[in-house]
Protein backbone atom coordinates (compact mmCIF):
# COMPACT_ATOMS: atom_id res chain seq x y z
CA UNK A 1 0.00 0.00 0.00
CA UNK A 2 1.64 3.10 -1.03
CA UNK A 3 1.47 6.25 1.38
CA UNK A 4 0.86 9.77 0.09
CA UNK A 5 4.55 10.97 0.70
CA UNK A 6 3.85 14.70 0.48
CA UNK A 7 2.11 15.27 3.45
CA UNK A 8 5.35 13.44 5.49
CA UNK A 9 7.89 15.56 3.52
CA UNK A 10 6.53 19.02 3.73
CA UNK A 11 6.53 18.64 7.96
CA UNK A 12 10.27 17.33 7.72
CA UNK A 13 10.80 20.35 5.71
CA UNK A 14 9.14 22.11 8.58
CA UNK A 15 10.59 20.61 10.94
CA UNK A 16 14.35 21.14 9.46
CA UNK A 17 13.95 24.15 8.50
CA UNK A 18 12.32 25.24 12.01
CA UNK A 19 15.68 23.59 13.29
CA UNK A 20 17.84 25.73 11.39
CA UNK A 21 16.30 29.10 12.17
CA UNK A 22 16.34 28.44 15.63
CA UNK A 23 19.52 26.59 16.10
CA UNK A 24 21.58 29.55 18.42
CA UNK A 25 17.81 30.15 20.11
CA UNK A 26 17.45 28.61 23.81
CA UNK A 27 14.07 28.73 26.04
CA UNK A 28 14.59 31.05 29.25
CA UNK A 29 13.68 27.82 31.62
CA UNK A 30 16.44 26.99 34.06
CA UNK A 31 17.96 24.00 31.30
CA UNK A 32 17.99 26.50 28.64
CA UNK A 33 16.34 24.09 26.26
CA UNK A 34 17.08 23.98 22.76
CA UNK A 35 14.29 26.44 21.19
CA UNK A 36 13.26 23.73 18.66
CA UNK A 37 11.21 21.78 20.95
CA UNK A 38 8.92 24.61 21.83
CA UNK A 39 7.14 24.61 18.04
CA UNK A 40 7.63 20.43 18.34
CA UNK A 41 5.54 20.69 21.47
CA UNK A 42 2.44 22.52 19.36
CA UNK A 43 2.57 20.21 16.85
CA UNK A 44 2.45 17.33 19.44
CA UNK A 45 -0.40 19.33 21.43
CA UNK A 46 -2.00 19.60 17.53
CA UNK A 47 -1.91 16.03 16.96
CA UNK A 48 -1.71 13.70 19.82
CA UNK A 49 -4.05 15.31 22.14
CA UNK A 50 -7.05 17.19 20.00
CA UNK A 51 -6.63 15.04 16.67
CA UNK A 52 -5.70 17.39 14.39
CA UNK A 53 -3.61 16.37 11.08
CA UNK A 54 -4.30 19.30 8.98
CA UNK A 55 -0.74 19.20 7.32
CA UNK A 56 -1.11 22.69 6.79
CA UNK A 57 -1.56 23.69 10.24
CA UNK A 58 1.20 21.30 11.68
CA UNK A 59 4.11 23.46 9.56
CA UNK A 60 2.22 26.48 10.50
CA UNK A 61 2.79 25.50 14.40
CA UNK A 62 6.38 24.57 13.54
CA UNK A 63 7.05 27.59 11.66
CA UNK A 64 4.85 30.42 13.85
CA UNK A 65 8.07 31.64 15.51
CA UNK A 66 10.11 31.98 12.77
CA UNK A 67 9.23 35.50 11.83
CA UNK A 68 8.75 36.67 14.84
CA UNK A 69 12.11 35.51 16.44
CA UNK A 70 14.22 35.18 13.59
CA UNK A 71 15.69 36.61 10.33
CA UNK A 72 13.00 34.53 8.44
CA UNK A 73 11.32 36.91 5.75
CA UNK A 74 7.91 36.80 4.88
CA UNK A 75 9.11 36.00 0.84
CA UNK A 76 11.01 33.07 2.23
CA UNK A 77 8.58 31.65 4.24
CA UNK A 78 6.37 32.15 1.07
CA UNK A 79 8.89 30.66 -1.32
CA UNK A 80 10.09 27.25 1.17
CA UNK A 81 6.34 26.86 2.21
CA UNK A 82 4.10 28.39 0.16
CA UNK A 83 1.49 31.44 0.74
CA UNK A 84 -1.17 29.34 2.55
CA UNK A 85 0.77 27.85 5.69
CA UNK A 86 2.62 31.54 5.16
CA UNK A 87 -0.62 33.30 5.46
CA UNK A 88 -1.38 31.09 8.96
CA UNK A 89 2.23 32.13 10.35
CA UNK A 90 1.99 36.02 9.58
CA UNK A 91 -1.51 35.61 11.13
CA UNK A 92 -0.24 34.36 14.68
CA UNK A 93 3.29 35.96 14.32
CA UNK A 94 3.10 39.70 16.35
CA UNK A 95 4.93 42.85 15.32
CA UNK A 96 8.26 42.95 17.81
CA UNK A 97 8.65 46.58 16.41
CA UNK A 98 5.46 47.76 19.22
CA UNK A 99 5.60 47.81 22.54
CA UNK A 100 4.92 44.67 24.42
CA UNK A 101 2.23 45.59 26.04
CA UNK A 102 0.54 46.82 22.59
CA UNK A 103 1.50 43.40 21.61
CA UNK A 104 -0.81 41.89 24.13
CA UNK A 105 -3.13 43.71 23.80
CA UNK A 106 -3.46 43.40 19.63
CA UNK A 107 -3.42 39.37 20.67
CA UNK A 108 -6.30 39.75 22.40
CA UNK A 109 -8.42 41.95 20.36
CA UNK A 110 -7.37 39.80 17.04
CA UNK A 111 -8.28 36.89 18.21
CA UNK A 112 -11.36 35.98 17.63
CA UNK A 113 -10.67 37.22 13.91
CA UNK A 114 -8.59 35.11 12.94
CA UNK A 115 -8.87 31.94 10.31
CA UNK A 116 -9.91 28.93 12.39
CA UNK A 117 -6.05 27.08 11.03
CA UNK A 118 -4.06 30.24 12.92
CA UNK A 119 -6.40 29.68 15.86
CA UNK A 120 -5.83 26.00 15.79
CA UNK A 121 -1.77 27.26 16.15
CA UNK A 122 -3.00 29.70 18.90
CA UNK A 123 -4.29 27.67 20.82
CA UNK A 124 -1.70 25.25 20.72
CA UNK A 125 1.04 27.51 21.08
CA UNK A 126 -0.97 29.21 24.66
CA UNK A 127 -1.31 25.66 25.73
CA UNK A 128 2.47 24.80 25.19
CA UNK A 129 3.29 28.07 26.63
CA UNK A 130 1.64 27.12 30.11
CA UNK A 131 2.84 24.17 30.56
CA UNK A 132 6.25 25.48 30.20
CA UNK A 133 5.65 27.89 32.63
CA UNK A 134 4.56 24.78 35.03
CA UNK A 135 7.41 22.35 34.17
CA UNK A 136 10.19 24.53 33.62
CA UNK A 137 9.90 28.64 34.04
CA UNK A 138 11.67 31.18 33.08
CA UNK A 139 14.31 31.25 36.32
CA UNK A 140 13.57 35.29 36.74
CA UNK A 141 9.42 35.22 36.93
CA UNK A 142 7.87 35.51 39.96
CA UNK A 143 4.67 33.44 40.85
CA UNK A 144 2.56 37.40 39.70
CA UNK A 145 4.07 37.13 36.57
CA UNK A 146 3.26 33.37 35.70
CA UNK A 147 -0.59 34.41 37.25
CA UNK A 148 -0.37 37.39 34.60
CA UNK A 149 0.73 35.38 32.19
CA UNK A 150 -2.13 32.67 32.85
CA UNK A 151 -4.56 35.65 32.91
CA UNK A 152 -3.88 36.55 29.33
CA UNK A 153 -3.70 33.69 27.90
CA UNK A 154 -7.25 32.78 28.95
CA UNK A 155 -8.02 36.06 27.61
CA UNK A 156 -6.73 35.50 24.28
CA UNK A 157 -8.36 32.02 24.03
CA UNK A 158 -11.35 33.15 25.12
CA UNK A 159 -11.82 35.01 21.86
CA UNK A 160 -11.15 31.68 19.81
CA UNK A 161 -13.25 29.71 21.38
CA UNK A 162 -15.82 27.31 18.75
CA UNK A 163 -13.14 26.43 16.95
CA UNK A 164 -11.51 22.68 18.58
CA UNK A 165 -13.49 21.65 21.51
CA UNK A 166 -10.10 19.47 22.13
CA UNK A 167 -7.79 21.82 22.70
CA UNK A 168 -10.42 24.45 24.40
CA UNK A 169 -10.41 21.17 26.82
CA UNK A 170 -6.73 20.88 27.29
CA UNK A 171 -6.32 24.26 27.87
CA UNK A 172 -8.97 25.24 30.26
CA UNK A 173 -7.52 21.67 32.46
CA UNK A 174 -4.15 23.06 32.19
CA UNK A 175 -5.00 26.28 32.96
CA UNK A 176 -7.31 25.48 35.72
CA UNK A 177 -4.83 23.01 37.08
CA UNK A 178 -1.58 24.98 37.08
CA UNK A 179 -2.60 28.87 37.09
CA UNK A 180 0.10 29.58 39.48
CA UNK A 181 -1.67 31.15 43.06
CA UNK A 182 -0.66 33.25 45.64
Amino acid sequence: MQQNIEPISLLLKAVSFAAEKHRHQRRKDTHASPYINHPIALTTVLTQECGVFDVNVLCAALLHDTIEDTDTSNEELIENFGEHIASIVFEVTDDKDLPKLERKRLQIEHAPHKSDQAKLVKWADKISNLRDLVNSPPVDWSIERKQNYFDWAKEVTDGMRGVNANLESVFDAVYSEYRPVD
